[in-house]
């Protein structure tokens, strides 16, 4: 977006052109980085955050020595500046561009996910929307999307009750698997009973259950899990058990092509209680006023993340 902040005194409001200014001192840190950035003197800048700053009557920037720091009301400003400006620069690329879907979208996800289920997508929709550009955040964090200025994220389980809009992109059912070599060295399980004689892999974030539940003689029944190790990755507890550290429960889409491959096997399916884990992709505002590029990625994710598969029950080859 062009910079008219060097507008003589006496002119209309540039409520755009002050907002960038303020995006960009927030984000580079000072006035003198931000006028670079513009193409203006320092100065310019410092008159335009003044003249903001009198209009609205707070302030908005606290100065030091070697770096410009927002004030709270700053941040606030900051924040839905940002995303006017974002909705401004969409608006006028839609409509040079027909409506076709331009800009940057944030992705979030855990690891295991994006490695599994995001990475291999991007190329086509990149091929479908080629106005769009896409920026990958992978954690196994749960993050807030506002803060990280994440448009849409990948949640695994049951959502809780929040300000997000969820889209459901599948349904996924949870197996216990154990390598080969563990079970060599150890023993199959045969009842969760045994449980108790095995080592067990475990997360450590804060939202972990502590438990892991089977159909005993038609009733449900929560193993409480004393782990052997915990990890706050997806990948890292699925090559834990590839390594043979102990049994873990996996999502059958996480784990299926070591299953496949029988470099994982499933264990005590007879008490699996089937139930499936949804998968939806998340997101911040209102459903009718998502900007076209995030639409266009949630519209694609629904139509091309395809998770039948591991739904149902894992079947090796040999007995299939």
């Amino acid at each position: 977006m062009p910079s008219h902040i060097n507008e003589p005194e006496g002119t209309a409001v540039n409520r755009a052109a002050e907002l960038e200014a303020l995006v960009l001192v927030a984000e580079r840190g000072s006035l003198s980085a931000a006028a670079r950035q513009l193409g203006v003197s320092p100065s310019a800048v410092s008159k335009t955050m003044s003249r903001l700053e009198a209009r609205l009557g707070v302030q908005l920037l606290q100065r030091s020595t070697r770096r410009v720091h927002l004030t709270p009301e700053g941040a606030r400003l900051y924040e839905r500046g940002k995303c006017l400006l974002a909705d401004l620069d969409e608006l006028e690329s839609d409509v040079a561009a027909r409506g076709a879907p331009r800009g940057t979208v944030r992705i979030g996800a855990s690891t295991a996910t994006g490695y599994l289920l995001l990475a291999p997508l991007v190329p086509r929709l990149l091929a479908q929307h080629p106005g769009l550009s896409v920026d990958l955040h992978f954690t196994d964090h749960v993050v807030d999307l506002a803060e990280a200025g994440i448009d849409i994220a990948i949640r695994w389980g049951r959502l809780p009750s929040s300000d997000m809009v969820a889209r459901l992109l599948g349904r996924t059912r949870q197996v216990v698997v154990a390598s080969p070599d563990y079970l060599a060295r150890h023993g199959e399980p045969r009842h969760p009973g045994d449980l108790r004689g095995h080592l067990r892999l475990g997360w450590n974030y804060q939202r972990a259950v502590p438990h892991w539940p089977f159909l005993v003689d038609g009733r449900r029944v929560d193993v409480e899990t004393d782990h052997a190790v915990r990890v706050n990755d997806g990948d890292a507890m699925r090559r834990l058990a590839l390594h043979g550290t102990g049994l873990a429960r996996l999502s059958l889409y996480h784990a299926w092509d070591d299953l496949v491959a029988g470099r994982l096997v499933p264990v005590l399916e007879a008490f699996n209680t089937g139930e499936l884990e949804p998968i939806h992709a998340v997101y911040l505002g209102k459903p009718d006023r998502l900007p076209p590029r995030t639409r266009a990625v949630l519209d694609f994710l629904q139509a091309h993340v395809d998770l039948r598969q591991a739904e149902r029950a894992f079947v090796p080859a040999a007995a299939a």
